[in-house]
């Protein structure tokens, strides 16, 4: 099977989907990509957390 290739564009839109409270097993349904490939993408376009102490 042939892996699909997605736009940068549409990850990004997926992430803010889901940033803004779409559920992501509901995000996958709706646009035929695995959950765990947009588990992926919100780690790719999240940012950077420092190592900031937090106690």
């Amino acid at each position: 099977m042939k892996a699909k290739k997605y736009n940068q564009e549409f990850k990004q839109t997926v992430v803010q989907l889901y940033r803004s409270g779409q559920a992501v097993s509901d995000l996958a349904s709706e646009y035929g990509v695995s959950e765990v490939t947009i588990y992926k993408w919100i780690k790719l376009y999240s940012p950077i957390e420092g190592k900031e102490d937090r106690s």
